[in-house]
């Protein structure tokens, strides 16, 4: 029988090249504000497109970022259980605000409805608390659209679910990736399963009957990393999300060898076999089993997973190169992300 099924990101709808393009159009424009505050508070002190951008509040910097829950809401319409996206929107910011060294604070949400549902909104509700406490952070209000024109979901209980959160950092703790060099390791901390990336692809995919495994929410990485920081000399933190390892290309111009990854867990092999997905393919769409990165020198890596191996579910990876490409080996199998 011939499969039907999308093979890659790109063929499901989410380009991610394009995306990037896009991005660099925009960004653009938007650096152009940064001379609104020069040689004032809050003047900004990196460039547009790292995990989060910072802001100069004298001693502290003040980290910035804002995402949502994507195409994961349509599998909380076709499942009718809304109480574990809101985990995932705080999971997808904080875990971002994290990489440059912050500690998220607090955040803001937007929630657009197709129409007001008030198990909807409560079972959202519900998930933004447990996620925040997760975090430690305070949700400090946010905004309530109902717009039918412009949301339409599964059988009108569409909506759409994302957050601004801010965290703080002192200056001369943020982290940006500068100080990685050759031969750094690699620790990588266990997912939680898909996370909130890739569902576009996943939902094309997988039967419905499978469709309660996407809604395990992201983990969220605040203690762990926190933690990890306040101990050891981190030199950069990536955030595995859409396109996957190539995110660690985000935070260097090295390149890495990622060598010792964890078996991928049932979700994405079924994934991979119903849609004949390729390797390379996958390793750049979802986390596959690693949902966040620390890189450090190796007696730091090994002193780390030496102490919270089995606490945090963490373990050494890979290994910072040379050669300015993400190449991943698997058994006998050895190939570079592009």
């Amino acid at each position: 029988m011939e499969n039907n099924k999308p093979s890659t990101y790109a063929k499901a709808g989410v380009d991610i090249r394009r995306e990037e393009l896009a991005i660099k159009g925009i960004s653009g424009w938007l650096e152009k504000t940064f001379k609104f505050r020069e040689g004032k508070i809050g003047a900004v002190m990196k460039g547009i497109g790292g995990y989060a951008n910072l802001v100069d509040l004298g001693e502290y910097a003040l980290a910035m970022t804002t995402d949502g829950v994507g195409s994961k809401v349509l599998v909380a319409q076709e499942l009718d259980k809304y109480d574990t996206v809101g985990i995932d929107c705080i999971a997808m910011n904080v875990n971002d605000l994290i990489c440059v060294g912050a500690e998220p604070i607090a955040l803001v949400d937007y929630l657009a409805v197709e129409s007001v549902n008030e198990k909807i909104t409560s079972e959202i509700s519900i998930g933004l608390y447990e996620g925040a406490r997760q975090a430690e952070i305070t949700i400090v209000g946010g905004e309530t659209a109902t717009l039918p024109d412009v949301i339409r979901g599964v059988d009108k209980k569409g909506f759409d679910l994302a957050g601004t959160a801010v965290g703080v950092v002192k200056k001369d703790k943020i982290i940006t990736g500068g100080d990685i060099i050759v031969g750094d390791k690699v620790v990588g901390i266990r997912s939680n399963g898909i996370h909130s990336n890739g569902l576009t692809l996943a939902r094309k995919v997988l039967p419905k009957n499978m469709w309660s495994q996407l809604l395990k929410p992201t983990r969220i990485y605040v203690r762990e990393v926190l933690s990890i920081i306040d101990e050891f000399p981190v030199h950069g933190l990536a955030h595995i999300t859409g396109s996957a390892y190539l995110k660690l290309r985000r935070i260097t111009e090295l390149g890495f060898i990622l060598d010792n990854l964890p078996e991928p867990g049932m979700i994405f092999k079924k994934i991979q076999e119903l849609a004949n997905i390729t390797d390379e393919e996958m390793y750049k769409t979802f986390n596959m089993g690693i949902g966040f990165c620390v890189i450090t020198d190796e007696e730091s890596a090994k002193s780390i997973v030496e102490k919270y191996k089995s606490e945090y579910k963490l373990e050494i990876i890979g290994t910072v190169v040379e050669e300015p490409e993400v190449t991943i080996k698997r058994g006998d199998l050895e190939f570079k992300l592009k």
